[in-house]
């Protein structure tokens, strides 16, 4: 382990059986529907990729990669769309899947931004939501865990595009990163 890393604060069994009940609830609520799921990139790849498997209804699968932070830990306030989707989602039922809320700026931007599109039906699975008081009020419909107002990194979650390959989620030690 790095000395940049901290303690974990949700292990790699924890992340599986969460995902597991997710994907059930999902399941359930979208049987029998056109479900496309857009992931945003970077940081949701893992979290959608084991969410994706384990979901029994059929799925699309799109991406977008948008940016606030750039290789700082805390946001600029700006969004920018750094990739759009591929697919046009008129008509479908779109579930966002992001993997860490904070303020929620990024993510009142996605949804302002994909409900113009018109979608069926659109939703929010979010691995992770912070527990901060600036946070807007963002309805996240399937959330698996609610984490402590820290900089976390792995499965998926980076510092300046490092240790997103870990199998569990950190806390990154507070010298090791410039705020």
């Amino acid at each position: 382990m790095s000395e940049e890393l901290g303690q974990i604060v949700i292990g790699e069994e924890e992340i599986k059986k969460r995902i597991k009940e997710l994907s059930e609830q999902i399941s359930k609520d979208y049987k029998d529907k056109d479900l496309m799921l857009v992931g945003i990139l970077r940081g949701a790849i893992i979290f959608l990729a084991d969410l994706s498997r384990e979901i029994k209804a059929p799925v699309e699968i799109d991406f977008m990669a948008v940016s606030s932070y750039g290789s700082s830990t805390k946001t600029s306030g700006v969004v920018r769309i750094l990739k759009d989707l591929d697919e046009d989602i008129k008509g479908r039922d779109v579930l966002i899947v992001e993997d860490i809320v904070d303020t929620g700026l990024t993510l009142k931007y996605l949804i302002k931004n994909l409900k113009s599109r018109k979608p069926a039906s659109l939703k929010v699975c979010a691995l992770l939501r912070k527990k901060i008081e600036q946070q807007m009020s963002i309805d996240i419909d399937y959330c698996g865990f609610e984490v402590p107002n820290k900089f976390l990194v792995g499965y998926g979650l980076d510092w300046d595009e490092k240790y997103r390959n870990l199998p569990y989620i950190c806390a990154l030690k507070s010298g090791s990163r410039n705020s």
